[in-house]
């Protein structure tokens, strides 16, 4: 049996191995694919090794550098980190599947060594235990992803690459300086060390300021209100594989962030809990209309990004169990359902040489797979049962009518039948009317190479009927994940009480 420190520690060295190797095989395009699929199979069994070690309710934790905690590098994994970390891994690995026979990063080879980098920040950021590292994560993150949107170096995405990297460069200042008030005011960095003293700081107007500024610096990580404008205005101009991994990654990583510290670090009190309600109703709404508004798919998708970050962000402001459990649930099923749709927008542009609704239609009868696929994660995005969506939007909006928060309700059920409409005006566009234009040659060509696409977007299609058909397991997973971000004592006590680990 593998020890706690290399459960912990192998989800980060695989993708870092990963990001070595595909660098090296750089001249050879081939070889480099199947390098990084494999890199990223072998992410996704350390991701599932790490989970099971974790399911019970064990939470696992490790330091570094032989320092004990809290002086040490800690790296620590509960349920929520652990299904994080799996749901990052079971991307890559549908992505890079994707991607086998996806042409348009042919001939980038810088693209599967930034991917991987990508991989390696986003899963230090789930798993680290101290609050600065998670800045360093963020900036490997912000690094990589910076990389993948102006790969192809067209005018469209360096525009979009400076409005991306400006919004982060500023509001990660933002988050480091707040960083350096919370160490000068505690004397330490370790999040579960911070879990015990900033609630004895006796100080609420500087640990209320403190909150706000770790929430703002979040907010602009997890495309919130009014911090959204930069996923708009650059996810479209990336190609498929990597607006997919974007979709399904970059925002949730700023949720974890919320998520972890205001339920470990910084009490929710009324007034701060009404400030994160506000900020939810307002990303619905605001990344729902945005999406009423466009005719492009991409556009479509990347506001409905927003609008959906909004039901995550409910249950940090009712705070309960169960308000916190439908946060965990879904953000699980967000992730596999938004990089499905931008998986399948890829193939349809692909089909008909574009991704604007008013230049195609007619898919579904020259492709009745790729419509009854479409229809799976459509229908789940805006809640429909017996699909996922239906569970997660279920888990937050009982809360909130407990809580008497009727307005969050209210906004959740208004914003879904929002969705439900953006959805049905893809499949009336895209796929009932007839096509206006001819199928350009170069899509009739490529038929062969959709195998692996279609396998890559039925297996997502797969999880999500899973999780609607057969909710209870995954309900008692998010319920026990809530359960320990509840109650903080067990994750200080995993990591204050953890012995070293000698390196």
């Amino acid at each position: 049996m593998m020890s706690a420190h290399a459960l912990l520690t192998a989800p980060v060295a695989i993708p870092l191995a990963g990001l070595a190797l595909t660098t090296l095989l750089w001249r050879n395009a081939r070889l480099q694919r199947f390098a990084s699929l494999a890199a990223s199979i072998l992410f996704l069994l350390s991701a599932v090794a790490l989970l099971k070690a974790t399911m019970g309710g064990t939470i696992l934790a490790t330091q570094f550098g032989s320092w004990e905690a809290p002086f040490g590098i800690s790296f620590v994994a509960d349920n929520l980190a652990s299904a994080m970390v799996l749901i990052t891994a079971i991307m890559a690995v549908v992505v890079a599947v994707y991607q086998l026979t996806d042409s348009e990063d042919s001939g980038r080879p810088m693209f599967h060594p930034l991917y991987h980098g990508l991989l390696l920040g986003v899963t230090g950021a789930f798993m680290t235990g101290d609050i600065f590292n998670m800045y360093v994560w963020f900036e490997i993150m912000l690094i990589s992803s910076f990389g993948l949107l102006v790969l192809n170096g067209t005018k469209e995405q360096l525009d979009a690459g400076v409005k991306y990297v400006m919004l982060n460069l500023v509001m990660t200042t933002v988050f480091l300086v707040a960083v350096a008030f919370l160490y000068g005011a505690t004397g330490t960095l370790n999040m579960a060390d911070l879990a015990s003293k900033v609630p004895a700081m006796g100080n609420a107007g500087l640990v209320t300021t403190l909150a706000i500024l770790f929430l703002l610096a979040f907010a602009s990580k997890a495309a919130l209100f009014p911090l959204f404008f930069w996923l708009p205005a650059s996810y479209h101009t990336a190609s498929t594989p990597v607006l997919a991994i974007f979709a399904a990654l970059l925002t949730k990583v700023g949720v974890y962030a919320i998520v972890r510290c205001f339920s470990l670090i910084f009490p929710v009190t009324e007034g701060l809990a009404g400030i994160i309600g506000v900020i939810a109703a307002l990303t619905m709404i605001t990344g729902v209309l945005g999406a009423a508004s466009h005719f492009d798919i991409r556009k479509i998708l990347s506001f409905h990004i927003i609008s959906q970050i909004g039901y995550m962000l409910v249950g940090v402001a009712i705070a309960t169990p169960l308000a916190l459990a439908g946060s965990v649930l879904y953000i699980v099923h967000h992730i596999i359902v938004k990089a499905n749709l931008f998986l399948i927008g890829g193939i349809v542009s692909r089909k008909t040489g574009s991704y604007h609704l008013k230049n195609i239609g007619g898919l579904h009868r020259t492709a009745p797979l790729l419509a009854i696929l479409f229809c799976i994660p459509a229908l789940s995005l805006a809640g429909l049962p017996p699909l996922s969506g239906f569970w997660a939007k279920y888990l937050v909006i009982k809360p909130s009518l407990d809580a008497g928060d009727w307005y969050l309700a209210i906004t959740a059920l208004a914003v879904g039948l929002l969705t439900l409409y953006s959805m049905l005006k893809i499949w009336n566009e895209a796929f009932w009317k007839a096509q206006k234009s001819p199928v350009p040659a170069s899509a009739e060509a490529s038929k062969a190479s959709f195998t692996a696409q279609y396998v890559a977007i039925a297996a997502l299609s797969a999880m999500t009927l899973t999780i609607g058909l057969n909710p209870e397991p995954f309900v008692a997973f998010s319920m026990e994940a809530a359960s320990q971000l509840s109650d903080s004592s067990r994750y200080i006590n995993a990591v204050l009480e953890v012995p070293h680990a000698h390196n």
